[in-house]
């Protein structure tokens, strides 16, 4: 579906809530163009090692958003919780094949794993606690820290974009997927000790670009759970963009009933609440990281 055409109810009402929230005026960011063909994939990490922050939220509703414009996205579950499987509706526990197989054994095909969600271009491959034991499995692997861009290799060329939703740790899964990737997205609640850990994270991709991605880059941070009526929140966003500048991306997230109610129903939020400023924001967002030139 062509969106520069069509009239979302609501993105009006999200872009000027959210006007100021980071202190610096709010870009237009533009409907984009469809892509002539597809492929080879931006593989972005979506990563933070506290929990809670909305990784899988932004994951699944980013991908869903990028995929309305015409891209076509696949969806790494890469949390022995599975949630992101679970929030597009696929009962992972029942698969005898996942992402955990893909890592650990041979003669497994990615194309055979990959689940279609019910959105339009959004693919997903699904996990499943059987990942929680290849963080100790993949530690005798040669090579340990690139396993995951093997798995990956053969579906490059199929898809735009490629987002990993990581585990909230920085273990050699979340290793895996920064040597995988070319972007680095990190999701942080605007709340004062999430805030801490993120200088931590940020040497941790400093190190993974040194010794074993030197193509990896911080595609931006994004602000999640935000909460405009409150000073802390406020006073937290301030703070990392005085920390970080234009590393924290325009695009802030605001706390909504609306997240949890999509992840209940098994879909993004860009089709349970199409209109809602929640939606917005993600569309939103697809578009400053296509602007910015970390989705094509």
């Amino acid at each position: 579906m062509d969106l520069s055409d069509v009239h979302l109810p609501g993105t009006e009402d999200a872009v000027l809530g959210q006007h100021g929230a980071t202190g610096r005026p709010l870009p237009v960011f533009a409907v984009p163009p469809p892509l002539p063909s597809h492929g080879p994939a931006r593989i972005i990490a979506l990563c933070n090692q506290k929990g809670g922050v909305g990784k899988t939220t932004t994951t699944i509703n980013l991908g869903a958003a990028l995929a309305e414009y015409g891209r076509k996205v696949l969806l790494l579950d890469f949390d022995p919780q599975g949630a992101l499987s679970a929030g597009l509706g696929i009962g992972s526990n029942d698969l005898d094949v996942t992402i955990y197989n893909l890592l650990l054994e041979r003669g497994h095909d990615i194309r055979e794993v990959i689940q279609r969600s019910r959105t339009s271009g959004l693919d997903v491959v699904p996990a499943n606690i059987d990942l929680s034991a290849a963080e100790v499995q993949l530690v005798g692997e040669v090579a340990r820290e690139q396993v995951l861009a093997r798995v990956l290799r053969p579906v490059l060329d199929d898809y735009d974009v490629i987002l990993i939703d990581c585990q909230p740790s920085l273990g050699l899964l979340t290793v895996n997927a920064l040597t995988a990737a070319h972007g680095v997205l990190i999701p942080l609640e605007t709340e004062y000790f999430a805030m801490r850990g993120v200088a931590l994270l940020i040497e941790t991709i400093e190190k993974i670009t040194d010794r074993l991605n030197p193509r990896l880059q911080v595609d931006g941070i994004l602000p999640t759970m935000y909460d405009g009526r409150t000073l802390h929140s406020r006073e937290v966003v301030e703070s990392v963009v005085a920390h970080f500048g234009d590393q924290v991306l325009h695009t802030v997230i605001s706390r909504t009933v609306k997240f949890p109610d999509a992840t209940l129903a098994a879909e993004p939020i860009t089709s349970y609440a199409s209109t809602h400023p929640g939606a917005a924001a993600y569309r939103q967002l697809a578009r400053e990281l296509i602007a910015r030139g970390s989705a094509p």
